[in-house]
């Protein structure tokens, strides 16, 4: 539900959701036009009826255990390989690398600066920077990284704790100081060089 969506928008509907579904087999045992109208509004709608085929495929054919290799994740139609390392990781603690939109910005920009990147450099980035402990907490570093500081918009470079080795926060700093304002209290307060909200 969070790909690509607020976690405020997300949080009302997430909650409904593991209340009419609080099990693999719950899930899969609704229609799908249940399952499609509890995820309603909240997009990309094919995932809710992916993720019922998959409920169904676990429960059907996997005797309801969610796989815990990747490969068995992967061949479940519908995911993908960032679900795949999510679900290893955040699920089964297992050591995965994960790339979604908010790692791949942060990788993109640290190591790379503003010069695009393919997403497999950046997968196996993603892979060799994962520590050998603590993944889990890694990941989630990585992606809340991504999602408060390193933003799309307008990154927020005085609060990031990887700004001197960035490749990327030159660009930034030019591009604050030709528009008129100290790149780093407009980072920190959150507001572009000309002084609107970020």
């Amino acid at each position: 539900m969070l790909q690509q969506t607020q976690v405020d928008r997300v949080l009302p509907k997430y909650q409904e959701f593991v209340r009419r579904y609080p099990s693999i087999e719950a899930l899969a045992a609704a229609s799908v036009d249940a399952v499609r109208e509890t995820w309603s509004p909240l997009g990309y709608n094919t995932r809710p009826v992916r993720l019922h085929a998959i409920a169904r495929t676990v429960v059907q054919e996997l005797d309801g255990k969610i796989p815990d290799e990747r490969a068995a994740l992967l061949a479940l139609k519908g995911i993908g390989p960032y679900t795949a390392g999510a679900v290893l990781s955040f699920a089964f603690g297992r050591r995965a690398a994960i790339l979604d939109t908010n790692v791949r910005r942060v990788l993109q920009r640290v190591f790379y600066g503003v010069t695009p990147q393919v997403d497999s450099a950046l997968w196996r980035l993603s892979e060799l920077l994962l520590p050998r402990r603590n993944t889990y907490d890694f990941n989630q570093a990585m992606m809340e990284l991504g999602a408060t500081v390193c933003v799309a918009r307008r990154p927020r470079c005085a609060l990031c704790p990887l700004r001197p080795l960035c490749r990327a926060y030159p660009h930034y700093a030019r591009a604050a100081r030709a528009a008129g304002a100290s790149p780093s209290r407009a980072a920190a307060r959150g507001t572009s060089p000309r002084g609107k909200a970020g």
